[in-house]
């Protein structure tokens, strides 16, 4: 198995709900172990962009995620934002990689500050702390200082930033088709496979020579 076993993926309350989804399917069809975080700001966008209404709380959250990516029982586990005791808050339990897809610029600003008010803070705290992947997925436009501000401070710590800004150079025909092309790069610095975007020089997107 290439790529991580175990990963993060924490969704918080910028637009873009169906890229958290789509990759938490993804992952779950590659028979990854997904700790899955989200607060509440996101609950309320993803009711808002999709037909996904979860439970409120993280036990009935878990059941209902399963069911609906068809995951293993036990592969996806659902923490609360004050579950300090759960393995994403101490770097002797968590994984070694986590994404945060969508990521708005609140959580992006507290990640850089090391606030660490919530288990999305501490858990993303923990993965730069130790050194590990964490992949920061932020949408929105335009972005101030105080934003690139953030996101340089945060490269400098390690963490990559991959903007949700879809490219179309392999010609989408629907929306899902920008969604994957995100999601795509994402399971390509996870080094995941994935069949939904060929990596540059693979296939011909139509340039001429």
């Amino acid at each position: 198995m290439s790529g991580p076993e175990r990963i993060t993926l924490a969704m918080t309350g910028a637009s873009g709900a169906q890229y958290g989804l789509r990759l938490l399917d993804c992952l779950v069809r590659e028979d990854r172990e997904v700790h899955f975080l989200i607060s509440k700001a996101a609950q309320l966008v993803m009711s808002t962009e999709t037909d996904v209404v979860l439970p409120a709380k993280p036990q009935a959250i878990q059941a209902f995620l399963t069911e609906y990516t068809g995951a293993a029982d036990g592969q996806i586990r659902v923490y609360g934002k004050e579950d300090w005791m759960s393995p994403v808050a101490s770097g002797s339990g968590a994984p070694a990689a986590m994404v945060v897809v969508p990521c708005s610029t609140g959580t992006l600003s507290a990640i850089a500050s090391g606030a660490c008010n919530n288990l999305i803070e501490r858990a993303a705290d923990v993965t730069l702390k130790e050194r590990r992947q964490l992949i920061l997925v932020p949408r929105e436009a335009p972005l101030s200082t105080i934003h690139l501000e953030n996101m340089l401070k945060l490269s400098q710590m390690g963490a990559v930033l991959l903007p949700a800004a879809p490219g179309f150079y392999h010609q989408p025909q629907t929306i899902d088709d920008l969604v994957d092309f995100v999601v795509a790069r994402i399971l390509n610095l996870l080094n995941i496979p994935q069949d939904m975007l060929p990596r540059w020089g693979e296939h011909h997107f139509g340039v001429d020579d």
